[in-house]
């Protein structure tokens, strides 16, 4: 029988309010036509793995499975519930905001980490100088890379608090959260051309190896599509990211909208 998991509850926060996307700004957003600000998926993301790292602790920071779509936004200083229930070996998770469900997902503990290699991932730098987004900038097949990331000490602590993570399995073990895998999967996107207003909806992420708080962290992604649907531009990537040069952390796939219709009809 399925097993419901104890709601974690969480005050939304808004941490990307003076971010280059504009839509975590509440007047831009609105003209978007929500309510306000978006709370970054990636945060989403990361309420939703609080369930999975209760459940399974290090294990599933070794090699956990999680997969969300975002389906309405999540603003700040609304609560988030966190639902999950557990059947045969299976989370899914659902979380609530406004009396909405916002988001959807699953996490699951394989029995082994799959094996990668670094050769079949190419390590190329961010660019040099970022150009406007366009359609180009996503050719599918074209390798991208991000600048180096570090989250320690404070910052680490910091994150968080901002997430809303009490879990003390990260301060006590020195671990960095998975979220943080995520943040690095989204500076694929800017730190390779200059984005207007743009929306975070999917990711699906197979963690190979616990992250230590202070790694220095990098995506190299590969884009698989390109298209546009409903008069939105979307770009998917498959990734390795890769702590400190050496050791593979997780394999994601992302999935964005770079473009949304007001944005691409401009």
């Amino acid at each position: 029988m399925p097993n419901r998991l104890e709601t974690w509850r969480v005050e939304a926060y808004n941490t990307a309010k003076q971010s280059e996307n504009k839509m975590h700004d509440d007047t831009v957003a609105r003209r978007f036509g929500f309510s306000g600000g978006l709370v970054p998926g990636v945060d989403v993301f990361a309420y939703m793995m609080h369930v999975p790292v209760a459940r399974w602790g290090r294990d599933f920071l070794s090699r956990g499975l999680v997969e969300a779509r975002f389906i309405k936004p999540v603003y700040d200083g609304e609560t988030a519930d966190v639902d999950a229930t557990e059947h045969n070996g299976l989370l899914t998770i659902e979380v609530f905001s406004r009396t909405e469900l916002c988001a959807t997902g699953t996490a699951s503990l394989p029995a082994a980490a799959p094996v990668v290699s670094l050769g079949d991932y190419v390590e190329v730098p961010a660019v040099a100088e970022r150009k406007p987004v366009s359609p180009d900038i996503f050719e599918v097949g074209k390798w991208l890379g991000t600048a180096p990331r570090r989250w320690a000490g404070q910052d680490a602590s910091d994150y968080l608090a901002d997430i809303r993570e009490t879990d003390p399995i990260f301060a006590r073990e020195g671990l960095g959260h998975p979220g943080l895998i995520q943040r690095v999967m989204n500076r694929v996107l800017v730190d390779n051309t200059i984005l207007g207003p743009w929306i975070h909806v999917g990711s699906r992420m197979q963690l190979l190896s616990a992250a230590r708080a202070g790694d220095e962290i990098v995506a190299r992604a590969k884009v698989t599509a390109n298209y546009e649907k409903k008069g939105h531009r979307f770009v998917e990537l498959d990734a390795l990211v890769v702590a400190n040069g050496a050791t593979p952390i997780a394999y994601c796939q992302h999935t964005a909208i770079y473009q949304p219709r007001e944005q691409a009809a401009a």
